[in-house]
Formats: structure tokens, C-alpha cells, sequence
């Protein structure tokens, strides 16, 4: 399951106006959960996932699943409970030592040989393993999500929509044609949902809708 609409990263494309060169930094993103400021954070997890979460199961169980760019995310410890692992990668150490705190999971922790400075977090349980490093020291993005799905896998995605040329992001505008792009020739890609989620605070950026989008993807080759 991946929220990284929120998340740090640079998007190329023809319809994406202003914020085509646009990222945020390693350091920008720490600096949020620093100051607290993770409006992208849902504590009652996400309704999308909720809703959707038998297309992601499929009816398997004990499945191994992947949250890149996972933060604390409340969706991780529900799928722990119903008997599925986790594996999350996230660069906010932060982040991840409060997702243990907040659902009083015992853990230890562990250096990263391959990746300089980076940690993993695992649940003494083993059934949680989250990494503290960038996920572009894994590979890069999209490329690490096509080798990490076998045939018949399924990846949800959620994305934002809006008018980028008022608004420069974060949250970024990821649209379907990019999407398209970066994963058409190894998924089938078909969307699920389109939510409302125009509020306050998205009129404050100077927007007049913002929708957040559903996808499944389902890798065939």
C-alpha cells in the first residue's frame, strides 16, 4: 500500500506545470515530523484501504507485504494483526520509533550493512521489519517496486489531483497518463476510486477541488 503522494520525491511530465522540478528534500522531510506537522498521517487509517483491502488480499493469507515510504501507518499494525507480516521502509527514524511506541510493540534494532548509516527496526515478533534510510538507497522507485512484485501481485496507489499550477506541493499532483508511463508496460492498471477530499486547508493553497485517487495495479510481466 503506498501513500507516496505525500512523500519526498521529484515528478516529470508534461502536465504537471509548475512542479515539475519540484522535490522535497531528505531534510524538508524530516524537518515535518520534527514539528509535527504530518496532515498526510491518518490516525484511523486510511478509508481507501479499508474499503479496498480485499482487492490488495485477494483472499491469501500470511502474505508479506511491502509499505514504501510507510511513516507510522496504522494500515501496517491491522495487517500484523490479521496475520500477514510487514516490511516498511521510511527515512524519519522518528516516525518509526513512534509507530512502535503508539501500539506497544516491543522491538530491536539493528544496523544495515549494506547501506551506510541505515537501521531496521524489527518487532520481536518478527513480523514487522521497518527500515530507517532513504528509499532511493534501495533503487530507484519504481523500478524497486517491479522487482519486489511477483505474477498476479497486486500494489495499491494512492495519488492526489488538483491544479499544480496553484499549488507547488507537498502533497504532489501525480497524474494517470505518469502513472501510465512508469508502470504500463509491467501492470495492468485500473482505477478504483475518486474522493472529494476538498477542504480548508486545500482552499488556503489557493485550490478548488482535490481529489484522491485509487489505483490497482496488477503486475503481469
Amino acid at each position: 500500500m503506498d501513500r507516496s503522494a505525500a512523500a519526498p520525491g521529484a515528478l516529470e511530465g508534461s502536465d504537471i506545470g509548475s512542479q515539475k522540478d519540484r522535490v522535497v528534500t531528505e531534510e524538508e522531510w524530516l524537518q515535518k515530523w520534527e514539528m509535527g506537522n504530518i496532515g498526510f498521517h491518518k490516525e484511523q487509517g486510511h478509508p481507501l484501504l479499508q474499503k479496498y483491502l480485499n482487492v490488495l488480499l485477494n483472499g491469501r493469507s500470511e502474505l508479506r507485504i511491502f509499505f514504501p515510504l510507510c511513516g507510522k501507518a496504522v494500515e501496517m499494525k491491522w495487517l500484523v494483526d490479521m496475520g500477514h507480516s510487514v516490511v516498511g521502509v521510511e527515512v524519519s527514524e522518528q516516525a518509526l520509533r513512534e509507530f512502535f511506541a503508539e501500539h506497544s510493540l516491543p522491538y530491536h534494532e539493528e544496523p544495515v550493512p549494506e547501506i551506510s548509516g541505515a537501521k531496521k527496526f524489527q518487532s520481536t515478533s518478527g513480523n514487522v521489519s521497518l527500515y530507517c534510510c532513504s528509499i532511493y538507497d534501495l533503487s530507484s522507485y519504481v523500478s524497486l517496486m517491479i522487482t519486489l512484485m511477483e505474477k498476479n501481485s497486486s500494489y495499491l496507489l494512492v495519488t492526489v489531483s488538483y491544479d499544480p499550477n496553484k499549488h507547488k506541493g507537498p502533497p504532489f499532483y501525480v497524474p494517470e497518463s505518469e502513472i501510465k508511463s512508469l508502470f504500463g508496460n509491467h501492470c495492468e492498471i485500473k482505477c478504483l476510486q475518486k474522493v472529494d477530499d476538498f477542504s480548508d486547508r486545500h482552499r488556503q493553497w489557493g485550490l478548488d477541488y482535490f481529489l484522491e485517487v485509487l489505483y490497482v495495479l496488477k503486475f503481469v510481466a
